[in-house]
């Protein structure tokens, strides 16, 4: 395992990133203690969750995975040993049950205090290492998009208002780093720069969907990364999935997430199955698995903090692991930047 310090601050994380968001869903409270006992016996000591966990979102879940995680720490007695990340809900017309009395989710300092205060508890923990903004508190096509719509932001919560409610819980001790989660490369640098600005804690990381798939981050956002050291959390790495090819040729594979919730559409746009396809075809041609091919892309990016690995059972928990074990040659950064000229992100 390797281990990468997350922006500027000393937080060792590995590189793999233990991804959360089934459990309470698709996986029981159960399956997803072992699923964090086996990260742990691989050195893994990244867990990243969100305080709306388990998806798809709802009023009867929310909450679910941050507290199958605080019930393992409380049993495990090993809060040390890990890097606990979590996440606040941006802003959302749809999900009235988050607040109480229905009150739509911005990133006030009321609302942050008390998002803050509830992950805690369902975490069983004193501290978080890792506060992120799940998406912006304006309205913004953060979870994917073709083509820039300017939307009516005038009622957004202000950055400066952000960045010192969350300040407050880092001098409290109750929070050891902030980072972002579906932002711009517009919303990184005015976080950075209010930061620099007022002397209020930095960002750290932003941890958008980045894969084979979907390299819009290449654009604007990896040199961001890299001239300020915000290193990207890269999550779908296998574009919840397809990327394995297990979607190709219309197939509906039993118990899979496609199947089961019909909610990947984001990864299904125009040429996406042929550029699959093409990647598929590529990973069986050197002789290496689909998903060893999309994993080990993401992690050999020069901005990558850590690669978030999501899986609903214990044997794609170990496919997952055991494929960032191979070596990523010139040849695989040569074949694998073809395909891209091709087919150019068919999935925001």
């Amino acid at each position: 395992m390797q281990f990468n310090t997350l922006g500027r601050t000393d937080i060792k994380v590995s590189n793999i990133c233990l991804g959360t968001m089934t459990w309470g869903e698709q996986n029981t409270r159960d399956e997803g203690h072992e699923q964090l006992d086996y990260a742990l016996a691989h050195d893994i000591n990244f867990i990243d969750t969100a305080e709306m966990y388990a998806v798809p979102p709802k009023a009867e879940t929310y909450g679910a995975t941050e507290t199958i995680i605080g019930e393992w720490i409380h049993a495990r007695k090993n809060r040390d040993k890990i890097v606990l990340a979590t996440k606040i809900a941006g802003r959302w017309g749809e999900g009235n049950w988050l607040r109480p009395e229905g009150v739509r989710t911005q990133h006030t300092k009321a609302q942050i205090d008390l998002a803050v205060e509830g992950s805690l508890k369902r975490l069983q923990t004193d501290y978080i290492d890792l506060y992120q903004l799940h998406w912006p508190d304006r309205v913004y096509d953060g979870f994917g998009f073709h083509t820039f719509v300017d939307h009516d932001v005038s009622d957004m919560t202000r950055f400066e208002d952000i960045l010192e409610a969350l300040s407050r819980h880092v001098d409290a001790g109750r929070i050891r780093a902030i980072g972002l989660s579906n932002e711009s490369p517009w919303g990184i640098m005015k976080f950075l720069s209010l930061a620099e600005k007022q002397g209020w804690p930095r960002m750290a990381s932003i941890q958008n969907a980045y894969s084979l798939l979907s390299r819009r981050f290449d654009y604007g956002l990896g040199e961001i990364a890299m001239r300020e050291d915000i290193g990207l959390l890269a999550y779908s790495p296998l574009a919840q999935g397809i990327l394995s090819g297990k979607y190709l040729n219309g197939a509906m594979p039993e118990g899979a997430r496609k199947t089961v919730f019909d909610r990947l559409q984001r990864y299904e746009g125009p040429g996406a199955e042929h550029a699959t396809q093409d990647y598929v075809d590529l990973a069986k041609e050197l002789g290496i698995s689909p998903v060893q091919l999309a994993l080990k892309f993401v992690e050999t990016r020069p901005f990558t903090t850590s690669t978030i690995i999501g899986a609903t059972n214990m044997a794609q928990l170990k496919e997952n692991i055991d494929a960032f074990k191979i070596e990523w040659t010139p040849e695989l950064e040569k074949r694998v930047h073809k395909l891209h000229c091709q087919h150019r992100s068919p999935c925001p």
